[in-house]
């Protein structure tokens, strides 16, 4: 058994971000939450399922995310599998040495659905489980047995170890972070899965799903607070680059800020009508439909030109 003390997660609605983040500041990596999230680009990107159901924020290929982040001074390496794959016993097995190496090393590591369907910082490790530390609740000295890891009915395997690393330099990580969201944002199967949509198809799918009454009450209230946070550093993350390139392309940048202002406002509106966790029942009201429907087009309509605002930026740095 061992347990590394004071590894825990972030508290924030991009679990994954937010275990991350709690692992860079055990490791002394000093990063701002701005920057992580626009570095990876998660602060600029959404993914929204037909329904609005909450898979949205998770459901996508993050494969990105691991490559962005040796700009920010960390690598991410790992484990996953489905447990439908032939070797998925196998894949426990070194998932579970994987975490016991690095946890003896003094190095965190990150997990899928420790509890809930979400991501964990695993802090420990026991003669049979995983220590964590993520959301809903804390888990304290809950064990998850190491060979029930992906058995659920997602049936999702994933775990990685998290080493420091250099940064690169302010520009080319904008750049770097910049080209995938743009690449991202016009659907490409290669990160977009079937019945999902992201840009600004994602918006009109959420838009189209509120005014048919088809949205899923629980996911609408779970995905406005998930990109209403992710606008919300995306703002932060424009100010901070702009800052680090010393005002270069500085009209560009405060133009994108406004736009991303709107949208982060109407998004939380959003977060605000429909707080989270809400029942499907609990968004049938039409007048309130029609309000967030507002909110969105909105929203929209400012992430549009923000878009072709951070395509300036990438084709100019």
């Amino acid at each position: 058994m061992k347990r590394i003390e004071n590894l825990k997660w972030k508290p924030m609605w991009v679990s994954y971000l937010g275990c991350i983040k709690g692992c860079l500041e055990y490791l002394n990596v000093n990063v701002s939450d701005a920057w992580l999230f626009g570095a990876t680009g998660h602060a600029f990107i959404i993914n929204i399922h037909d329904v609005v159901c909450a898979s949205g924020p998770t459901a996508w290929n993050m494969e990105m995310l691991p490559r962005l982040a040796e700009n920010i001074g960390y690598t991410i390496s790992g484990i996953s599998a489905f447990k439908t794959d032939d070797d998925f016993g196998e894949k426990q097995k070194s998932a579970w040495e994987l975490v016991k190496q690095s946890i003896n090393e003094n190095l965190p590591c990150i997990g899928w659905e420790l509890e809930i369907p979400e991501y964990y910082v695993i802090n420990g490790y026991s003669d049979n489980g995983y220590y964590s530390s993520g959301p809903k609740p804390e888990s304290g000295d809950k064990i998850k047995q190491w060979n029930e890891l992906g058995n659920t009915q997602i049936g999702w395997l994933e775990v990685y170890a998290i080493k420091p690393k250099s940064s690169q330099n302010a520009l080319k990580t904008i750049k770097d972070a910049f080209g995938f969201v743009l690449e991202h944002s016009k659907n490409p199967k290669s990160w977009i899965f079937p019945k999902y949509k992201s840009g600004i198809e994602g918006f009109d799918t959420w838009i189209n799903a509120l005014e048919t009454g088809k949205a899923n009450g629980f996911g609408v209230s779970y995905n406005a607070s998930v990109w209403s946070e992710c606008r919300s550093f995306g703002v932060e993350f424009l100010k901070e680059a702009k800052e680090r390139i010393n005002g270069k392309l500085s009209n560009l940048f405060d133009e994108a800020i406004k736009q991303y202002e709107i949208v982060s406002e109407n998004l939380g509106k959003i977060s605000r009508i429909f707080p989270f966790p809400m029942k499907d029942e609990e968004v049938k009201d039409e007048n309130l439909l029609n309000t967030a429907s507002e909110y969105l087009k909105i929203a929209r309509k400012a992430e549009e030109s923000g878009i072709r605002i951070i395509e300036k930026i990438f084709t100019s740095i």
